[in-house]
């Protein structure tokens, strides 16, 4: 029988915006740019990979007329859902062609044999490493990402570094230039586990977890790891590949002995690095921060540009007054995924790493510039 199927349309379009976003951009196999959708037992099921991450996405807002699969290019279909003005489409399976329909609009896309489609993400239920809320989880990837090199010759530094040991997880990112790591509390776990993830795959993660409350499991194992999502309105699957390589001895990047610290509001500080990097080209990227006793003075220059300089009152200064230069961007990307109300800036020379801490969870090493 053929798959025919009412669903909401803004619940459609959110899911196939989040599963098209798995599917390869550029292929020789047209199947790896499709989403497969399976109705039956009251849902619609989406799948789609690119061959070395793969996602499946329940949606339960759906009328399940008849039971069926069909294999449809994502973006296509994804653009048209998401252009339809009316709270239901009804999506109808015609062969390997599938009709989107809804009240003043027809289209029919051409699709592929749903028997071509390449195996869907599963996750083992035995192989269970950790459990913890979706909101933990995202937050914890939320701070570590972010510093992962875009692109390295060293692949191993193109992910994120998972380790667990025992009810404690460390996640861990650098590009060479930085390095963020972030800690959280796992509801399980025994004995130790380190892996390091695509980036790619931890970008969809944190698509999957906006219902911060529910449970996600994580299972491990020799060349891939899997996340399930166990949200009430749309449970999903996550599968990928695992990256090749070691990760680099981070600990020993990690300075030992500031002796000078400062603390500072986050949005104080936020809101003075915007304002001081105005001033800043590609050519001088840079902001030279002066720490005193009762204040931090931020500043700029740009030759045939011009000059910025921000003052802002801090709540605490250890150590002698000194001089350092920063990439105001870098500074301003942690900022970004810090809620606490205070940070902590740890310093030990110009020309020595600096660290930022937020609370007990958040470190963040940054190198020195020239100013």
């Amino acid at each position: 029988m053929a798959l025919k199927v009412i669903c909401d349309q803004a619940a459609l379009a959110e899911a196939l915006n989040t599963a098209g976003s798995v599917v390869a951009s550029r292929t020789p196999s047209p199947v790896l740019t499709c989403v497969k959708l399976t109705a039956g037992d009251g849902r619609l099921r989406l799948a789609a990979t690119d061959g070395e991450t793969a996602m499946v996405l329940d949606l339960d807002r759906v009328e399940v007329d008849a039971a069926g699969e069909v294999l449809i290019p994502a973006d296509k279909l994804t653009q048209i859902v998401r252009e339809c003005t009316d709270p239901t489409v009804t999506l109808e399976a015609d062969g390997h062609a599938l009709h989107i329909r809804g009240d003043d609009s027809r289209f029919k896309v051409f699709g592929f044999d749903p028997q071509e489609a390449p195996p869907e993400a599963h996750f083992d239920d035995e192989g269970v490493d950790c459990t913890m809320d979706a909101g933990t989880l995202a937050t914890t990837v939320a701070r570590s990402l972010f510093a992962a090199a875009a692109e390295h010759t060293r692949y191993a530094i193109n992910g994120v570094l998972y380790h667990r040991e025992g009810k404690r997880l460390r996640m861990v990112a650098t590009d060479g230039r930085r390095l963020a790591v972030a800690v959280a509390d796992c509801g399980s776990g025994d004995g130790e586990t380190s892996c390091i993830i695509p980036a790619k795959a931890l970008g969809l993660l944190r698509r999957l977890s906006k219902d911060p409350d529910a449970g996600v499991r994580i299972s491990v194992g020799e060349s891939r790891i899997a996340f399930r999502v166990d949200s009430a309105t749309a449970p999903a699957t996550l599968v990928s590949s695992l990256v090749e390589g070691r990760f680099p001895p981070f600990e020993d990047v990690i300075p030992k002995e500031q002796d000078k610290k400062l603390t500072c509001d986050r949005e104080q500080l936020r809101s003075a690095i915007r304002r001081a990097s105005l001033l800043t080209t590609e050519e001088s990227r840079s902001v030279r921060m002066q720490f005193e006793s009762k204040q931090l003075t931020l500043s700029s220059h740009a030759p045939e540009m011009g000059e910025a300089e921000v003052t802002i009152e801090v709540k605490g200064y250890e150590g002698d007054a000194m001089e350092i230069g920063f990439n105001p961007a870098y500074i301003a990307d942690a900022l970004k995924v810090i809620d606490d109300d205070d940070i902590t800036l740890e310093l030990k020379a110009s020309n020595k790493p600096g660290l930022l801490r937020a609370g007990r969870d958040f470190t963040y090493v940054l190198m020195p510039v020239t100013v």
